[in-house]
């Protein structure tokens, strides 16, 4: 009996040391492509807020609390199933999808950037809706289909990360892991900023000298960093979605214009010593948004001007 006992917790202990090596090896997965997806992490972030723009104060962070669950079940009952399959069955599509998606990224920002130059404003669709309940359901519908295009690139970016020869548990331990934290840091994130003003303001009343003066300066700041938020998220688009193009025409054997910015980029930084990988980085970035913006000028000429003229 003490025998099996003690074979029982050897076992258990075999297990054990199993199922730690297992979440070893899916922290450092999804450490890994999470880290890759980052620039869409910044566009989800940036634009978020906009949705809760206009609404009463006391519903920011349950629209939020909202966007945040139905981002997850994006992530996990759509997206995370359907690129396990792709991975497993065509893995030749993920390119391609993620291509799609970063030229829709480019689009997006080259019409923003085209509507700010030449003046357009749209009008904001809040003052036409009179019910609070539907006013509500309609801006945290519409967050949840953004950010499903943006968790579709988050997640096929994650997945493209990890080796080929990972098991689908682990794959998807790793992606499930990748999904819960961006979406907590991305909301967490949005919340603190929609609710920056609230905390200025709390300080400034409430509070004597130094916190006085920083209540001022949050709710000061608060245009600015909305304003600067939406010009990171254009940058942001055309950067990730740039990037995106470059790696699937190298895969594709279109290698002359990604091998050129990783030229162009190389040596930028060569000889630069410590700061060398910094400028490194930033002229790749760079060369990935000239790509992307012109790739997104492209298909907004495509989509937009060229019917327009033949009206």
């Amino acid at each position: 009996m003490a025998g099996g006992l003690v074979a029982l917790l050897d076992d258990i202990a075999a297990l054990a040391k199993l199922a730690a090596a297992s979440i070893d090896d899916v922290s450092a997965a999804a450490g890994r492509a999470g880290v890759k997806a980052a620039g869409v992490v910044i566009d989800d972030t940036a634009v978020t807020p906009r949705y809760v723009v206009g609404l009463s104060p006391d519903r920011e962070l349950p629209i939020i609390g909202k966007i945040a669950l139905g981002s997850i079940a994006n992530k996990l009952l759509l997206i995370l199933p359907l690129a396990l399959l792709l991975s497993a069955f065509a893995p030749w599509a993920l390119t391609p999808i993620l291509m799609l998606g970063g030229a829709y990224l480019c689009f997006e920002a080259a019409e923003k950037i085209l509507e700010a130059l030449k003046g357009e404003h749209h009008a904001d669709e809040v003052a036409e809706i009179t019910d609070a309940k539907a006013l509500e359901k309609r801006q945290v519908l519409g967050a949840i289909r953004t950010d499903l295009i943006l968790s579709a690139e988050i997640m096929v970016i994650a997945l493209s990360q990890l080796p080929a020869e990972m098991s689908v548990i682990t794959r998807a331990g790793a992606l499930v892991l990748v999904a819960f934290a961006i979406t907590v840091g991305v909301y967490g994130v949005v919340a603190l900023i929609v609710k920056m003003d609230d905390i200025g303001l709390h300080f400034s009343r409430n509070g004597g000298g130094a916190t006085a003066a920083l209540g001022r300066g949050l709710v000061r700041a608060m245009p600015l960093l909305l304003s600067a938020l939406s010009h990171l998220g254009v940058a942001a688009m055309v950067w990730v979605g740039g990037g995106i193009l470059l790696h699937g025409m190298e895969e594709f054997g279109f290698g002359a214009l990604p091998h050129a910015v990783h030229h162009w980029s190389e040596a930028a930084g060569a000889g630069l010593g410590g700061v060398g990988a910094i400028v490194t980085w930033a002229v790749y970035a760079l060369g990935s948004a000239i790509a992307g913006l012109v790739a997104g000028s492209i298909i907004v000429l495509l989509l937009h001007l060229l019917p327009r003229k033949g009206h």
